[in-house]
């Protein structure tokens, strides 16, 4: 991965507080489960950045570098990576999403 794609990466995390890295944009997820991530983000009214990979493939290949995580979609809080979808999903059914947003300092609705 390429410098500029990594300061890229970076910047995004570094610069939001809650950032996913998915396919489509929030409005328009372009995959099912990029749309699981940022519907149940949605659920939750937590303010977040969505970042379309499709629209960089140097991007779309830099992130699974970037993380060492092999899919799409990523999410990271407070610069600290969470998981993909399957992870999410089930910490978002457990309660740990939540407590990740409350020790982080993350509104969301309660």
């Amino acid at each position: 991965m390429d410098d500029q794609t990594k300061n890229l990466i970076q910047n995004h995390i570094d610069n939001n507080d809650v950032c996913l890295f998915m396919k489509g944009t929030p409005d328009t997820p372009q995959c099912g489960f990029s749309m699981a991530v940022a519907n149940l983000l949605k659920i939750l009214e937590v303010n977040y950045k969505g970042v379309n990979v499709l629209e960089n493939q140097t991007l779309r290949e830099g992130i699974k570098i970037f993380s060492d995580w092999p899919t799409i979609p990523q999410l990271y809080v407070k610069k600290e990576f969470v998981g993909g979808c399957d992870i999410v999903k089930e910490m978002y059914e457990n309660g740990e999403l939540k407590k990740i947003f409350d020790e982080k300092g993350i509104e969301y609705k309660k």
